[in-house]
């Protein structure tokens, strides 16, 4: 039998507030270690201040995360890997579906992609899960359209029913039930390749 070595890189777009040390984004983090992927945390700084229901600040955020980001990954030849996983939560979502979009090897970056904003589907990207909760104060809680964008595009949508944009509830059992079914789901999206 034949074994072969995949080159794999998986990177963490984190959000404004919730870093890679956050439970999404950290166990996230984990499994794809233990899949064999060589990971690459990203962090931003410099944000202005009271960003939700402002454009302007939300537009200025964006340009500031992507263009830490582009500067962090410029040392990268992603051209060397034969699965790439960006591991995008809220603002963080919207710079790795652009940098994906913009990519030559866009082919082989899938995202998972949690608590994305709208904004992130305005770019083209390849294969995608996303999680959103319901209760989400930053795409509209119950008028969100997230899933249904997802459905146009033919992206796995996963729905956490009662969850903010943390994908956490009022129960931190449930939460912690919730948060190993997201895990289990994110692992399976990786395994697909």
């Amino acid at each position: 039998m034949v074994t072969i070595n995949m080159s794999k890189l998986a990177v963490l777009f984190p959000g404004i507030g919730y870093t890679a040390d956050k439970p999404l984004l950290y166990f996230s983090r984990r499994i794809a270690a233990d899949l064999g992927y060589e990971i690459r945390i990203l962090g931003y700084s410099g944000f202005p201040p009271k960003i939700q229901g402002d454009r302007g600040r939300m537009e200025e955020s964006f340009r500031i995360a992507f263009d830490q980001s582009v500067e962090m990954l410029s040392d990268i030849d992603f051209n060397v890997y034969d699965d790439i996983l960006f591991i995008g939560k809220s603002i963080g979502t919207i710079v790795a579906a652009k940098i994906a979009s913009e990519s030559p090897v866009k082919r082989r970056i899938r995202l998972v992609l949690y608590t994305p904003l709208e904004e992130t589907f305005a770019f083209e990207f390849g294969d995608a899960i996303v999680f959103t909760g319901d209760d989400d104060p930053w795409v509209g809680r119950d008028r969100s359209r997230i899933c249904s964008i997802c459905e146009g595009r033919g992206i796995p949508c996963k729905l956490v029913p009662d969850a903010n944009h943390s994908l956490e509830t009022k129960d931190p059992l449930r939460d912690m039930e919730m948060l190993s079914a997201i895990m289990k789901q994110m692992e399976d999206f990786i395994n697909l390749l």
